[in-house]
């Protein structure tokens, strides 16, 4: 744990941005009526301190935090080495990083049509594009919703050129256009707003860490990194509190449709969360997963499962809640 930690640390520190660090110092004490030195100074003791990265420092509102409420949190970091610990079947990861693969091994839940552009002759790929109104095109191996772009087949006049240009962008994956479930539409039609949920599989079930709701905002993908937002959901899989962006933005109600966010509650819930810890059972030999879950108009299917899973936790100054999910890891975890 010590070197895994150190390397880390580390890898980040040849990485650093400052003059981003610099910005995010600059909004974090205007929101908290602190020097912006004070922040800095507290961002990169915190780093070495808590294991915490500087995007998390912001997301979770560190600046207001006490040492203990601060012990509470786990950062990526520490998501990270547990990847490192946990996940250490490459093979068996390749299997959830290859969206192609990932299709292949949980087809029967995926809910949606798909081809391998490399595999598909021309018959196939006309048949598939005719079949389909909206195509989501994307890059196998890509994480972060980079690479995925949603396609209207009314506007493909050559397919040549279309297999031509998406060879050349490594979109090899070619799938359906999912059809969300009415209400998870309302909230945003643009893009499949889905839930990350986070598992443990101890060898005979599978723990749930984590369940937020990921929510586009006008674009083809609702990821966090591409200007999506998101919020914590209960037990129950209601929206907990106003949802947050990657520019530290909170909406309690979504800014281009409208609905609110805050006690939204997610469809067929108890449906995803044992869709999950089914799917966690099928692949044991990754047993710590981010899965992402969309709702279909009639059950819940999966999009994709990440052995190198983000970190979701309800942020402190828009909800309240001022301890994080650290325990709840290791309760379950162990470590």
């Amino acid at each position: 744990m010590p070197n895994l930690r150190l390397s880390y640390f580390l890898e980040r520190a040849k990485a650093i941005d400052l003059p981003r660090v610099w910005r995010m110092a600059g909004s974090i004490g205007r929101q908290f009526r602190k020097p912006r030195l004070l922040v800095l100074a507290d961002m990169l003791w915190s780093s070495a301190r808590y294991d915490c990265a500087f995007q998390d420092f912001q997301d979770w509102d560190f600046a207001i935090l006490s040492p203990a409420e601060r012990r509470t949190f786990i950062t990526h970091p520490m998501s990270n080495r547990y990847t490192l610990q946990l996940d250490t079947d490459k093979r068996a990861n390749l299997e959830l990083s290859d969206k192609l693969r990932f299709n292949a091994r949980f087809g029967d839940v995926l809910g949606r049509d798909w081809l391998d552009l490399r595999e598909a002759d021309d018959e196939a790929l006309r048949a598939f594009v005719d079949r389909h109104p909206d195509l989501m095109a994307k890059v196998p191996d890509s994480l972060g919703g980079k690479g995925i772009e949603r396609i209207r087949t009314a506007d493909i006049a050559d397919l040549t050129a279309f297999r031509r240009e998406r060879t050349r962008n490594r979109q090899f994956l070619l799938e359906e256009f999912l059809q969300q479930h009415p209400r998870m539409a309302e909230l945003n039609p643009s893009s499949v707003n889905t839930m990350r949920i986070v598992t443990w599989f101890d060898g005979s079930g599978a723990h749930i860490l984590a369940t937020a709701l990921r929510i586009g905002a006008g674009g083809d993908v609702d990821n966090f990194s591409g200007g999506g937002m998101y919020t914590m959901l209960s037990r129950e899989g209601v929206a907990l509190c106003p949802a947050f962006d990657d520019s530290n933005a909170t909406h309690g109600i979504h800014p281009l449709t409208g609905v609110p966010i805050v006690g939204f509650e997610v469809p067929l819930f108890a449906e995803a969360l044992q869709a999950v810890r089914e799917a966690a059972a099928r692949i044991p030999e990754v047993p710590y997963v981010g899965w992402d879950v969309a709702i279909a108009p009639d059950r819940p299917v999966l999009i994709e499962g990440n052995y190198n899973t983000g970190v979701f936790q309800a942020k402190p100054s828009v909800s309240g809640i001022r301890r994080g999910l650290l325990p709840v890891y290791r309760a379950a975890i162990g470590r």
